[in-house]
């Protein structure tokens, strides 16, 4: 009997061991940084959840490589309802300006209308005019990703302060202008902005990031495997045919695959939105010569994250034309 006690007492010893060298890890060789102090403060009613925010914040680069990688082999094994928990929101370009231009608190929940999950769903910013940006995650996990990786945008507190602190190597401060800038040159690219809610991200938005159809975890889940990670803008593209040239960028640009061409009568081809799968990001819009897709609302989808509509300071935009980014 002793000798199983003691052998139980190591067994402890080391567990404790290894879980202290992941701690000091984790804290950049300190025994506590202030903002984890920050983190943990008020939340031992929910420590499992504190606990789960922390790692995925501290080691997001690991965390989503793995669910990336998990997809590959077989996207069926992806868990569905991991939706539930961490999901997105596609912005067009001036709902995105516009979350990045904000200059105070925000406190909107339970804010199931734009966001069409059980959890996490509340638009609640903290010290907006805080603002890092990072190497995204879903770019780095790829071998040959799309560059730049620092496009991913850490928006107020205590999430800025907590990333700067734990990840000084990939992270840094930036101004709104800087932030605009990058908003900017991932619209020119053809990149989607998309706003991220996670239940151990205190169920709340924190995140903007730019997504890449050949990168995006998020964007890969719902096209290869039918997870419905990314929630519509609440707007979606419309084209008119008499002035379509048919040539199909807008169908090869398009991260949802929701445009196609084919015929129009006459001897035409023009492009045609599946209106299913559009998720109105204004990819196409952005990167047609003739600007002929437009971006318009639709009530069957959810209700776009405009932050000065959500709080009444003026109607739903009905339609978003790319000359007003």
């Amino acid at each position: 009997m002793n000798v199983v006690l003691r052998a139980l007492l190591y067994a402890a010893g080391g567990v404790v061991a290894v879980l202290a060298a992941v701690w000091v890890f984790g804290e950049r060789w300190r025994l506590i940084r202030p903002s984890t102090r920050r983190w943990f403060a008020g939340g031992w009613r929910n420590l499992p959840q504190k606990i789960h925010g922390y790692v995925y914040a501290r080691w997001s680069n690991q965390y989503i490589g793995i669910a990336i990688h998990r997809m590959r082999p077989g996207p069926r094994k992806f868990q569905s309802n991991s939706a539930d928990h961490y999901h997105g929101k596609v912005l067009p370009h001036a709902l995105a300006r516009q979350v990045v231009m904000l200059n105070h608190d925000l406190d909107l929940r339970d804010q199931e209308q734009v966001i069409p999950y059980p959890v996490a769903r509340d638009i609640v910013l903290r010290s907006p005019e805080h603002i890092a940006v990072y190497d995204c995650p879903c770019r780095s996990a790829r071998t040959n990703p799309c560059l730049p990786l620092d496009v991913c945008m850490i928006v107020g507190e205590p999430f800025v302060s907590f990333l700067l602190e734990h990840n000084p190597q990939s992270a840094r401060r930036i101004t709104r202008e800087e932030a605009l800038a990058i908003l900017e040159a991932e619209h020119a690219r053809g990149h989607v902005h998309t706003a991220y809610f996670k239940d151990a991200m205190e169920g709340r938005f924190y995140a903007i990031c730019n997504c890449c159809k050949c990168c995006c975890g998020g964007i890969q889940a719902m096209v290869q495997a039918g997870v419905p990670m990314i929630a519509s803008s609440g707007y979606i593209a419309q084209i008119d045919p008499s002035r379509c040239t048919g040539c199909g960028l807008c169908a090869e640009v398009c991260p949802f695959k929701a445009v196609r061409v084919e015929d129009g009568g006459s001897g035409r081809r023009v492009a045609r939105v599946d209106e299913a799968l559009c998720m109105g990001c204004g990819v196409c819009q952005a990167r047609c010569a003739f600007g002929v897709p437009v971006l318009v609302r639709d009530a069957r989808k959810p209700v776009p994250m405009d932050i000065a509509a959500l709080e009444g300071q003026r109607p739903f935009r009905e339609r978003i034309l790319e000359s007003e980014n």
